[in-house]
């Protein structure tokens, strides 16, 4: 698929975002009444093949692809409450991206971190349609703007007192940071240490660590 292709997915989807994205949560009552430009995104990255080589555009591709499934998933069922009221929404329901039939855990496991392992930051821009997830950017990633923006929502995720929550001298973390505790503490290092490598203020490394529940309502806005 040539480079024109791309470029005019990643303009709508630019376009889609920030039309339907208002403060990290999603218009999904508009796009329901209005699917057109969202079905002609997916109608367009179900034909687009990118080679990991092309490591930016890839991602960005990737990225972009695994937020509009989610919204295109959650829009198929809508109205609901959560994700998770969609039996297999992750694992099971099968969209057509790339030139590939894939679940959403296969972009995130399989495709993304198959490729880039190292690449953890990718947790804060896969936005899994929940109110705990990260919240959703009202732009698309771009290949040539990808870079900064991982770097931003990763410092905007890890300061946010909502998703790291201080109480007295205990540090509660998204659940994320339990499920995929491994992606996190490479190379000996300790979620706290992961964090402040983010973070405007340092977290004391002598306080006690927790997780919160995660809140799997829908992230509508």
């Amino acid at each position: 698929m040539c480079a024109q292709n791309s470029t005019s997915f990643f303009n709508k989807a630019d376009v889609f975002f920030s039309a339907y994205v208002v403060n990290g949560k999603v218009k999904y009552a508009e796009i329901e009444k209005n699917p057109k430009l969202l079905n002609e995104l997916l109608a367009e990255a179900k034909k687009i093949k990118i080679s990991p080589y092309s490591e930016q555009e890839f991602k960005a591709f990737w990225i972009n692809a695994y937020n509009l499934a989610v919204i295109d998933g959650i829009i198929k069922n809508y109205p609901v409450t959560s994700p998770l009221d969609v039996k297999g929404f992750f694992d099971v329901q099968k969209h057509s991206l790339g030139q590939q039939s894939v679940t959403l855990d296969e972009v995130e496991h399989k495709i993304l971190f198959g490729n880039f392992p190292a690449e953890s930051r990718f947790h804060f821009v896969l936005v899994c349609a929940a109110k705990s997830c990260p919240p959703l950017i009202p732009e698309a990633y771009k290949t040539e703007t990808l870079e900064k923006q991982l770097q931003r929502q990763t410092e905007k995720t890890l300061n946010n007192p909502e998703f790291i929550q201080l109480k007295n001298d205990k540090v509660l973390f998204s659940e994320i940071m339990k499920w995929f505790n491994d992606d996190f503490t490479k190379g000996g290092k300790s979620l706290i240490d992961y964090v402040n490598q983010y973070r405007k203020t340092a977290i004391p490394k002598t306080m006690e660590i927790g997780f919160y529940t995660y809140n799997w309502e829908l992230n509508e806005y």
